[in-house]
């Protein structure tokens, strides 16, 4: 499972989700399946972190939307200007 970042490639937006198949879940943002993601697509991913279980995965992607998870991703330069 994973934990990834999504950038916009036309839009100053990011997504961070939790997903067991990366690659699956890509293509479903950029297919316009997902009603956030449909509206700033197309996405790249910037950033994945891999877990053992789906639930460490949404656990680490909850703090990623925390404050101080953005303020991780902000220190890091995790995101490419």
């Amino acid at each position: 499972s994973f934990v990834y970042i999504l950038k916009s490639q036309r839009f100053p937006k990011t997504y961070v989700g939790s997903t067991a198949d990366l690659e699956r879940r890509l293509e479903e943002h950029n297919s316009g399946n997902s009603t956030f993601t449909s509206r700033y697509k197309p996405w790249i991913v910037v950033y994945k972190e891999r877990f053992g279980t789906i639930e460490e995965a949404r656990k680490r992607e909850k703090y990623f939307k925390s404050a101080a998870g953005r303020k991780f991703i902000k220190k890091n330069n995790i995101i490419p200007r």
